[in-house]
């Protein structure tokens, strides 16, 4: 047990960038989600319009904050994980961690191209954007449809992602979890 607490206390904790982005991150895309899924329960009520556009506003905010994440991550490689991980799981993490990037990416990105193609101005927090295409219902349709299936598949990701990590603290005790708590 001497050797693996030793190993623990020697694992590089993240820098406080990639925590600050990670928890921000973690939460807006909880609020996303959520909010996305009661929007579209209630898209045919009246005064439903504001949901849609606080949506949008905090879809833009969260696409520049993932912007500067994946600039900081291409400039700071990721932290090493103890040598006593097996190499599946080595190998699960680096793949899951590249889908979610690629999630993060698409998401806001698929979101962005349905709204510009509805016609109506793409607002942040009430100041319009430039206008730079022209209506399409049909590709609004197909961008939102991706948008949707990213969501399910951006929930699986965080999903498995937080299982991981509460295995990481509850059950292995070896420290990755620690790594990127602000604490």
């Amino acid at each position: 047990m001497t050797g693996r607490k030793t190993e623990i206390q020697r694992l590089e904790r993240y820098g406080n960038p990639a925590i600050f982005f990670h928890w921000v991150l973690a939460l807006l895309i909880t609020i996303m989600i959520a909010l996305g899924w009661y929007m579209m329960s209630v898209e045919e009520e009246p005064g439903s319009d504001w949901l849609f556009k606080l949506h949008i506003s905090i879809g833009i905010t969260a696409a520049a904050l993932i912007a500067m994440r994946v600039i900081w991550r291409l400039k700071h490689a990721p932290t090493a994980l103890p040598s006593s991980l097996p190499v599946w799981q080595a190998r699960a993490s680096r793949y899951t961690h590249k889908l979610l990037y690629l999630l993060l990416i698409l998401m806001p990105t698929t979101g962005y191209l349905g709204a510009s193609f509805s016609g109506d101005a793409v607002e942040y927090f009430g100041v319009p954007t430039p206008t730079w295409v022209a209506k399409s219902d049909s590709l609004k349709e197909q961008f939102f449809t991706i948008h949707s299936w990213i969501a399910w598949v951006l929930v699986a990701a965080v999903a498995l992602h937080v299982l991981a990590a509460l295995k990481h603290l509850w059950v292995d005790e070896d420290g990755v979890f620690q790594r990127m708590w602000p604490y």
